[in-house]
């Protein structure tokens, strides 16, 4: 086989931007469409938010798009088993994650959140929670997390929902592997 075609065949498709903030009673949780094989666009309308719970709890990855959806209908059976406790499921996935070994090889990250919590799960065993209320995951984070900081800062009339919105436009601007097809979910 040649190098070529095996590294095409070896190339997962990944990258994005996920950002959540809670903010004056409310919760949002946005993420742009993008995914990426290599240094190509795959697809630009993926869905990477989904709504729990009956629209209690929101939850948003960022890495291998199959890994993910794997770990999100993980973590929606740990928090039907935990009673929605988010962060006693967050905790229980995380384990499962680090020791499992299967789950171990997974690549992606999940930002989950509840009216109460937001908290940022990955595959080293980790379940943080984020300073300011922001959190995000994802190629373009960095960007978006700082645009959300500055908007808390000196924006705080703005809705949750309204600073998700503008901190993924200004990391679609600068991230070459984030776009401005946006999907916002929100909780009050």
């Amino acid at each position: 086989m040649e190098p070529e075609t095996r590294n095409k065949k070896t190339m997962k498709i990944h990258s994005t931007t996920v950002v959540g903030i809670r903010h004056n009673g409310q919760v949002a949780l946005g993420a742009d469409g993008q995914a990426t094989m290599g240094n190509t666009v795959a697809k630009s309308n993926v869905k990477k938010i989904r709504v729990l719970l009956g629209g209690k709890v929101l939850a948003g990855f960022a890495g291998s798009t199959a890994d993910a959806f794997t770990l999100i209908e993980r973590f929606e059976e740990k928090l039907n088993g935990y009673g929605g406790n988010l962060k006693r499921a967050a905790i229980e996935l995380a384990k499962d994650w680090r020791t499992d070994r299967f789950l171990r090889r997974l690549e992606a990250m999940l930002i989950v959140a509840s009216k109460d919590d937001m908290l940022v799960i990955s595959g080293t065993g980790d379940v943080l929670e984020p300073d300011h209320q922001i959190a995000a995951i994802g190629s373009g984070s960095m960007f978006a997390q700082a645009a959300a900081v500055a908007l808390k800062k000196h924006a705080a009339e703005m809705t949750a929902e309204e600073m998700v919105r503008e901190s993924l436009n200004i990391a679609a601007d600068i991230c070459i592997y984030t776009n401005h097809n946006l999907v916002v979910e929100t909780i009050s």
